[in-house]
């Protein structure tokens, strides 16, 4: 697929998570059937440029290209200087948030709050697109702030004027947060109203539900978020039910430790052990959620201190999960938790 210019694999893209779209997570999903990953939320805020969590979510280094960097503000002139920084650090596109729908976001009116004030989106997008012209750059947002007031295709048609490349659209409110279920109505009609690329994004949890979303949107590609915690191989099986129309068959209990095994050596690389090892559990319960007798398992895990630790029970658990089956057994109630 040609994005703005970049071959891409695909039309799947990685939403970018706060706390989650890391460096290690981008390039998993990326070696696992994504194609685009963009990265967590970058500040606007100049004094914060050289903090520690800012330059390691703007930590780019050995990662397939293209770079794509999501900046969040509300102030036109810092956005703009935000999106030139970033330019200038390697990013080769500029994502602008207005999707988050968070209090500490959205309480200082970034994120999803911009989407109550049209004048200011304009001037925004204008700003940012003016300072880097040479740099594509995208735009993240909802659906509307509530379920009365879904004004998605107005800021689609203000986007496109002010040069946004592309935009992505999550299914629901800024009030909804991730409550309810997505819809996908809002989303089929902002295509119908723009001609630059439309990615649709919310509650895409298996590859039957990628081929749904597709067909009933017209999406140019879809963005996947959530789902892929603990799941990063969920791009390669839509990939491959989008291309072939057949489902491939559940990862192998000796792959999915594998996979965790080396995510969390990058893991562990990218932050040092220590914060490592923190950051790690809430991977680690991503990856064996609704598996049948893993509660204790993840209860004694958030108990570690040490990557020795850490690693010998992972394995200890998949050597016995893969004794027991080649593949894991799920307890419904549990994924639908």
């Amino acid at each position: 697929m040609n994005f703005l210019g970049f071959e891409l694999r695909n039309n799947l893209f990685v939403a970018p998570m706060a706390g989650v779209t890391d460096r290690p997570f981008r390039q998993l999903c990326k070696q696992l059937g994504a194609g685009l990953a963009v990265s967590e939320m970058v500040t606007s805020n100049s004094l914060l440029y050289k903090s520690a969590k800012t330059l390691r979510r703007a930590n780019h280094e050995g990662e397939v290209e293209p770079i794509a960097v999501q900046i969040a503000g509300a102030d036109p002139r810092l956005m703009a200087e935000a999106a030139k920084y970033n330019v200038d650090q390697g990013a080769q596109i500029i994502d602008i948030n207005m999707g988050c729908p968070a209090k500490k976001v959205c309480n200082v009116m970034a994120g999803s709050a911009l989407m109550k004030d049209e004048p200011l989106v304009a001037r925004i997008l204008e700003a940012v697109v003016g300072a880097i012209p040479q740099t594509p750059v995208t735009l993240k947002f909802r659906t509307g702030w509530d379920r009365n007031n879904r004004n998605a295709p107005a800021i689609a048609r203000i986007a496109e004027q002010s040069g946004v490349r592309a935009i992505a659209i999550h299914g629901r409110t800024r009030s909804d947060q991730y409550m309810g279920e997505a819809e996908y109505d809002t989303i089929a009609h902002v295509k119908t109203e723009v001609r630059i690329p439309v990615i649709a994004n919310g509650d895409i949890t298996s590859p039957q539900k990628a081929k749904a979303v597709l067909e009933h949107t017209k999406a140019d590609g879809l963005m996947v978020g959530r789902a892929a915690q603990g799941r990063p191989w969920l791009f390669r099986e839509i990939e491959h039910f989008l291309s072939t129309g057949t489902l491939l068959p559940a990862p192998e209990v000796a792959e999915i430790h594998r996979i965790l095994k080396g995510h969390l050596a990058e893991l562990y690389a990218f932050y040092g052990e220590d914060t490592g090892v923190k950051v790690a559990r809430k991977h680690i319960s991503w990856y064996t959620k609704g598996i049948a007798g893993a509660a204790r398992f993840r209860h004694a895990m958030n108990q570690m201190q040490t990557v020795d630790e850490q690693l010998a029970a992972t394995d200890e658990f998949f050597f016995a999960q893969a004794a027991a089956n080649d593949r894991l057994t799920y307890e419904e109630e549990a994924l639908a938790a």
